[in-house]
């Protein structure tokens, strides 16, 4: 028998908990961190063995699934069509390596480009925001009531530090027009921020793994979701991901065309 959405969010939860405590075990032993692009960007022997015990969970459980996937265990995925997961085993590799703190696990299903079912866990602290279109968003086991529509400048906004300190996307401008600004080193920490209503917006440029959870969840809540242009995001492709409240998605707009017309 098939499982409801609500059961299948109840069972990946548990695939959630095994990997939190295979990740918390792991911070305990020598570990293997490597460079992908650059030095401030790592992969470690942890990412893989994760994304390794997510994959097999799924096309255990959805053997015509298709997977998309940061350290290349996945599938190579053309098309939206039919099941498709997006897999983060480590959101904030960086922060995992230096801090052991501030760091993500993410998971995400889409069907026919749809969103059904997005996972982010905090995994330092055990939290988890979870849900999507049929169910809602919790966090934990607590439901998520909605969000106030705020502002740009009434309500603190999440952004990328590496392209803030780098002039681009017209982020210090948005910056000085909110109330306030943070960054979180991992788009799954920014998100959560987000999703319980202590930021109003993330912006930053993502790959499909980064963003693809945080928009299912945020489509759900009713938040504002686009690429820096106002145009609907590429789900296959990397880009600028926008999400935050109506109003304040306005005032983003509207910055970026004024930046766009000098």
């Amino acid at each position: 028998m098939a499982l409801s959405v609500a059961e299948l969010d109840q069972q990946v939860l548990g695939w959630l908990q095994e990997a939190r405590l295979s990740i918390l075990d792991q911070l305990k032993q020598p570990m293997q961190v490597n460079q992908k692009t650059s030095h401030r960007d790592l992969v470690t022997n942890v990412d893989k063995r994760i994304e390794q015990f997510y994959i097999k969970k799924i096309h255990d459980f959805m053997p015509n699934a298709s997977v998309i996937s940061e350290e290349g265990y996945g599938d190579e995925v053309t098309t939206l069509d039919g099941d498709v997961w997006f897999v983060d085993p480590i959101d904030g590799t960086l922060n995992f390596v230096e801090q052991h703190h501030e760091f993500a696990t993410m998971l995400a299903l889409y069907h026919d480009g749809k969103p059904v079912l997005a996972w982010i866990m905090d995994v330092m602290n055990n939290e988890v925001v979870h849900g999507g279109p049929t169910i809602g968003v919790f966090v934990n086991k607590q439901h998520v009531d909605g969000f106030a529509d705020k502002a740009l400048s009434d309500g603190l906004i999440v952004m990328s530090g590496a392209r803030l300190l780098g002039n681009q996307i017209g982020l210090p401008e948005i910056a000085k027009e909110a109330l306030g600004f943070r960054v979180y080193g991992s788009a799954g920490i920014s998100y959560c921020h987000v999703m319980k209503g202590q930021a109003l917006g993330y912006i930053s440029v993502m790959k499909p793994w980064d963003f693809a959870p945080g928009i299912a969840l945020a489509l759900t809540l009713g938040l504002a979701v686009t690429d820096v242009d106002g145009h609907a995001v590429d789900m296959l492709s990397s880009g600028t991901v926008v999400v935050s409240t109506p109003s304040s998605h306005e005032d983003i707009m509207r910055i970026e065309n004024q930046l766009k017309s000098v």
